[in-house]
Order: C-alpha cells, then structure tokens, then sequence
C-alpha cells in the first residue's frame, strides 16, 4: 500500500509518536501550522471521512477520545486547541488516509472559508 500513514502505522516510516492505542496513533506532523500540531489517525485505513460505514464511526469515536487525551498531554487542553478533518481535494485532504489535525499553542486565527 502506498498510504504514507499506513506506513507510519506499520513502522516503516517513523514518527514522533504522542500516543498510541490498539487502534489509534497521534503524532507530531512534520510540516507544523502551530506550535502544537499533532495528526490523530485511525490504524484501520479509512480514506476519507465519507467513506466511514458501520463500525467505522465507533473507531472514530476512539479517535476523538485519542484527541482529548492528546491536547491534554501536550498541554493545549485548557488553553484551547482546534480540531481539523479535511475531506476530499476541495476540503484540502493532502494524505487519503482519514486523520484528524489538532492545532493549539497559540490563539488561532479565523477560519478562511470565503461565502
């Protein structure tokens, strides 16, 4: 498979790991956007959020509680942090392989979505 986070999940490629479950890994991103900025992902492959069928959406679930457990540890919890799903190449979806970006360190600024 060609999935870089399959990859990451498999150990073939390393990342910093922040914390790892029988069925979720976050980890530092190596491009950060914040000084905080973490990817939370499923090790089921998943590729994008419209693809979660069934059981998915409880593994999902793990991955939000994973989020939780992660802004705290990283210490953003308190101060505030934002959680990011992109989906599909108009969301910005880069990696095809569903994740989450949980971004904090700093006040963030407004989203640019233009209406």
């Amino acid at each position: 498979m060609d999935c870089i986070f399959c990859k990451i999940v498999n150990g073939s490629i390393p990342s910093r790991k922040i914390l790892e479950t029988d069925n979720v890994l976050v980890f530092h991103d190596i491009q950060p956007a914040a000084p905080v900025h973490a990817l939370i992902i499923p090790k089921k492959h998943i590729p994008t959020m419209n693809d979660a069928t069934g059981d998915d959406f409880a593994l999902l679930g793990e991955v939000l509680s994973a989020a939780q457990t992660a802004a705290k540890e990283l210490g953003v919890a308190e101060s505030g942090y934002r959680l990011i799903n992109n989906c599909n190449s108009d969301g910005g979806q880069v990696v095809y392989h569903i994740h989450f970006h949980l971004l904090g360190g700093e006040k963030l600024g407004g989203l640019n979505a233009k209406f």
